[in-house]
């Protein structure tokens, strides 16, 4: 049996083998610093082409599903897309260093009101300040990430890109069926006939599917709409040829004149220089407070949910619970 002393100096010994062990796989040294609480955006220089370069293109993504709220995430919620690219060009805009914008767009669409609020503040923003704003499309930039892209100054896309789906979704689901299985009947009171229109408990009847193919129709006219004015060498009746519904490759694109031309986020930035007429430049982006941003083709991470063709992002689908009509490429039979 070991002695009282004996026991406390394996004891020791032992605690300090652990302590070794857990800090050799630990960063070497502990930073303790205030927070602010102040949540508003900050400059990261994401690279400067010389040390006394002043002027300033700055990087602003379009990413994920386009939601006129905040993104829904599994630990609470996100940001709010609309919000936060108007709170990032409002930066801009103040800032007189400032000369262009590369907005990098990666999304399949979202819901119709979001697509056309953040096309509207890249419009107002262009005609306001007089400052570039390309854009660059990366995996995916279809249905509502085109249709923000064609507030752009000019559209640049990755050859590996999807792009186009020009065209409007409404998702409904009937339940009818199962709900009859199951012996549960839907009784919803209602002031008119088509009050209940798209709920799944109750079939659509041909009078309501007509009306809502007429707001379809009306939405799709509004986006054949915006292509033609964003795209120059297309007219409105060879935009409605393109725009069935259908993605393209970059290459279909710029064929099809949808796009101006192949290129990375360095002929982005490069065009953002020659169209403002900046000398050396200082490559910037907008964060929150201590949000790390190493350069720009890391500040668009992937999220859990994301596939690189489709690009869903899964948690953001339940707020498609209800109709909503939508600037979405997400086939869905």
């Amino acid at each position: 049996m070991l002695s009282h002393s004996t026991s406390s100096r394996l004891a020791l010994v032992l605690l300090v083998t652990i302590g070794t062990a857990v800090v050799g796989c630990m960063p070497r040294g502990v930073l303790l610093q205030p927070v602010s609480t102040n949540q508003e955006l900050v400059e990261k220089v994401l690279y400067s082409e010389g040390a006394f370069a002043s002027d300033r293109v700055v990087v602003i993504d379009v990413e994920g599903l386009l939601l006129n709220a905040p993104a829904p995430e599994l630990l609470g919620e996100g940001e709010h897309a609309v919000s936060l690219l108007l709170e990032q060009l409002d930066k801009a805009r103040r800032d007189k260093r400032v000369k262009g914008v590369v907005l990098r767009i990666n999304s399949p669409g979202g819901t119709v009101t979001a697509s056309e609020l953040m096309h509207e503040e890249i419009t107002r923003f262009r005609k306001d300040t007089g400052k570039p704003v390309v854009a660059v499309l990366m995996d995916v930039a279809a249905s509502g990430g085109y249709y923000v892209a064609c507030a752009c100054d000019e559209i640049i896309a990755q050859k590996s890109t999807v792009t186009g789906s020009i065209g409007v979704i409404m998702q409904m689901f009937d339940l009818t069926g199962t709900m009859a299985k199951l012996g549960i009947t839907g009784n919803a009171i209602t002031s008119g006939p088509n009050k209940a229109a798209g709920s799944p408990f109750a079939r659509l009847t041909d009078d309501q599917r007509a009306i809502f193919q007429d707001i379809v129709d009306y939405l799709y006219d509004e986006f054949v709409a915006v292509v033609a004015a964003g795209r120059p060498d297309l007219d409105e009746a060879q935009v409605r040829e393109l725009a069935d519904g259908r993605v393209y490759t970059a290459a279909q694109a710029l064929d099809h004149k949808l796009i101006d031309r192949l290129g990375t986020m360095r002929d982005a930035i490069a065009s953002a220089k020659t169209r403002s007429g900046a000398g050396k430049v200082r490559l910037v982006r907008y964060h929150r407070p201590l949000g790390y941003v190493a350069t720009y083709h890391a500040a668009a991470p992937t999220r859990p949910g994301d596939i690189n063709l489709i690009n869903f992002d899964l948690p953001n689908l339940w707020k498609l619970t209800t109709p909503q009509f939508l600037y979405l490429w997400a086939p869905t039979r």
